[in-house]
């Protein structure tokens, strides 16, 4: 007896990771923006920022403005990848949100409320990628095999008939 299984899409799940996928990709793109905006008032005018005397880390502000800058642009181009349901963007796409939740946690003396809430958008970014399973990804070519005729999942020998 000869089965072979192949991988049968369920419309819910497929529902469910593109959604997510969507989720992820626009959190991303406004995560990216918004510290687009942080970098330009970082580098334009760094008196924006409160400074403090006894925090650990101690920073030069136009140059952090410059590192959140660059963080955003490259969220904003991973978040592109993410509408595509690119798989390196999914990988880029929790690397950068990680690397969001760090400069975010580094300059929460700064700017400590929107700190805090860019680190939730970033979490929620991660949540969303990771939660995502490959097999469950949607992809350009599950669309189109999903429309055409459904196969059997297994193929088995018939039995001959009985004789009495």
């Amino acid at each position: 007896m000869t089965a072979t299984h192949t991988a049968r899409q369920h419309p819910a799940k497929q529902a469910w990771a593109t959604g997510l996928t969507a989720f992820a990709a626009v959190m991303l793109m406004i995560a990216g923006v918004l510290d687009i905006f942080r970098g330009i008032m970082g580098i334009a005018h760094d008196d924006v920022f409160v400074t403090t005397r006894n925090y650990v880390f101690q920073y030069d502000l136009t140059g952090w403005g410059w590192i959140h800058l660059v963080l955003g642009v490259l969220a904003v181009i991973i978040s592109i990848g993410l509408f595509q349901t690119a798989m390196w963007a999914r990988v880029a796409g929790v690397a950068i949100a990680g690397l969001i939740i760090l400069a975010n946690f580094l300059s929460l003396p700064y700017y400590p409320v929107w700190s805090v809430v860019m680190i939730a958008f970033s979490g929620f970014i991660i949540w969303a990628l990771c939660v995502l399973r490959p097999e469950e990804a949607p992809s350009p070519r599950s669309t189109a095999a999903s429309s055409s005729t459904p196969t059997s999942s297994t193929t088995s020998e018939t039995a001959p008939p009985r004789t009495p």
